[in-house]
């Protein structure tokens, strides 16, 4: 059983956190898509916004904190304010599905989870990011291997655990679920959430798609995380 196996699925307590750095055309969209639910809270943890994102959350009625800038560092942040015993990670640019939260509480109680994920749905209609998706949902279903777009849900008390996410600039998502993996299974929810192409839309598909395949591999050869985002800054 997990960890909240001995919990009433209907009174667990999920806490959406959102990291934010100048999402002023998504953050609107992103806290709708986690409603209507049950018992759930939001909250949006910004890096330094200055283009009225902040203030267009604080309108919305969540839970809003600052933090210094970085994912990893902002996601740590809204976990520690997290009144929830499940944490969802949600990117600004990705929306979850109706009925989230009853699919996050229903896969947190089958045997052996410690956390999952969704599938995942690209936001543009080219064939080319159909089989961008293919190759996520495989990836995400036969090695166990989602990644931050796919928001990732866990009980609070294994993030803490396993350390948080480790507060590097980048691969901190894949870094957790490493992490995560040799705990216990992390399922893949079928109903997918919708995230932006825009990183797609913006380098190319097969551009970006070589360049997250090259930062992976730079990573598991054991090249430090700072080194790799400054290759691709310059």
């Amino acid at each position: 059983m997990s960890e909240i196996g001995t919990q009433n699925i209907d009174t667990a307590r999920i806490s959406v956190i959102i990291p934010v750095l100048n999402e002023v055309k998504n953050i609107k969209q992103a806290v709708a898509s986690t409603q209507p639910s049950t018992n759930v809270e939001v909250i949006v943890v910004d890096g330094g916004s200055n283009d009225g994102t902040a203030e267009i959350a604080e309108s919305l009625g969540v839970n809003l904190i600052f933090a210094p800038r970085g994912r990893a560092t902002q996601m740590n942040a809204g976990a520690l304010a997290a009144s929830g015993n499940i944490l969802l990670f949600l990117h600004a640019d990705t929306r979850l599905p109706a009925e989230f939260d009853i699919m996050v509480r229903t896969a947190l109680q089958q045997p052996g989870v410690v956390a999952g994920a969704f599938a995942v749905r690209i936001g543009a209609q080219l064939w080319s990011l159909r089989l961008v998706e293919w190759g996520v949902n495989w990836r995400s279903r036969f090695l166990q291997m989602p990644y931050g777009d796919q928001a990732i849900f866990l009980n609070k008390e294994i993030f803490y655990r396993i350390g948080k996410f480790p507060e590097i600039p980048i691969m901190e998502d894949f870094e957790l679920i490493r992490r995560l993996r040799r705990t216990g299974q992390i399922t893949i929810i079928n109903v997918p959430v919708l995230t932006s192409a825009r990183r797609w839309l913006k380098k190319g598909v097969f551009k970006t798609t070589l360049t997250n395949q090259i930062i992976i591999l730079a990573y598991l050869l054991g090249v430090s995380p700072k080194r790799i985002i400054s290759w691709f800054r310059r």
